[in-house]
């Protein structure tokens, strides 16, 4: 059976990682287009992974089974809405990457009444180590429902949410999420600084640590919170510092942090003509 024509409308990071992830997966080349206003960006996309390219929207969709909206969110209205004349009368799935930018605004700006997945990654799917939520419409088969989980497992995992509302929790989870994590990488990096260590030592030993922490809770069958106790020793130096955490209000101070990120995204989303 011949595998899907995708056509990626934006040639940035996001969607060279997950044509990357395509190719190598076995995603034949020939089947894969990309559409850029920059020539560099083009070339650059057609001699490293053997794809078409284009500058032409309208004519890059013509023959598309899925079309993966991969542009900046404020750009989101112009590109659907030149679009929409293209797909007047036919139904491709419709995957769009672009954060803060509901279904029901897409649809209205494609004039569009067919399948569409809204997804957010973050990140780390550049290094195919992210992880991406799926929302669907109810006009997204099951077929095409595996079509956009294959697109978005090149970048890492994926999940299903089963109400859009949701998307805003995990644009405040994992959307953002990595940043919380840099942010304590750089803590603890200038901390052992202080204390003397080479910057470049202290910074091995900072992400070697968290790459190994987080090895350990995505293998293990135990939970995050078991995990902590289990390295965890009564009077010992992780005791001491997990106090001092917990003394400053660590939980609570997550959990504003989550919700401001999650409100953050709903805004965002009204803005960009979610309402």
């Amino acid at each position: 059976m011949e595998r899907e024509r995708i056509v990626f409308i934006g040639g940035g990071n996001m969607a060279r990682s997950l044509i990357g992830g395509l190719v190598a997966g076995g995603w034949p080349a020939e089947r894969i287009g990309v559409t850029d206003p920059t020539p560099d960006q083009r070339e650059r996309l057609a001699s490293r992974f053997g794809v078409t390219t284009s500058e032409d929207n309208r004519a890059a969709v013509a023959d598309a089974d899925v079309v993966v909206l991969a542009v900046k969110p404020q750009l989101m209205e112009q590109v659907c809405q030149d679009l929409a004349p293209a797909l007047a009368g036919r139904q491709p799935l419709i995957v769009s990457i672009a954060a803060g930018v509901r279904m029901e605004a897409i649809a209205r700006w494609l004039s569009y009444d067919g399948p569409i997945v809204r997804c957010m990654p973050n990140t780390p799917s550049l290094v195919q180590a992210g992880i991406t939520a799926l929302f669907p419409n109810d006009r997204v088969s099951g077929d095409q429902r595996s079509t956009a989980e294959s697109i978005l497992r090149a970048g890492g995992s994926v999940i299903w949410v089963d109400d859009e509302k949701l998307m805003d929790t995990v644009t405040g989870i994992s959307g953002s999420g990595p940043a919380y994590f840099f942010r304590i990488m750089e803590a603890m990096e200038e901390a052992a600084v202080a204390r003397g260590l080479p910057r470049e030592q202290a910074r091995l030993l900072v992400i070697e640590t968290a790459f190994g922490a987080a090895r350990m809770a995505l293998e293990s069958e135990d939970d995050p919170g078991t995990l902590r106790q289990n390295v965890t020793s009564k009077g010992g130096t992780t005791a001491a510092a997990l106090d001092t955490f917990e003394a400053g209000g660590l939980a609570d101070l997550v959990d504003r942090a989550v919700g401001a990120a999650a409100e953050r995204a709903a805004e965002l989303g009204d803005q960009l003509g979610g309402k």
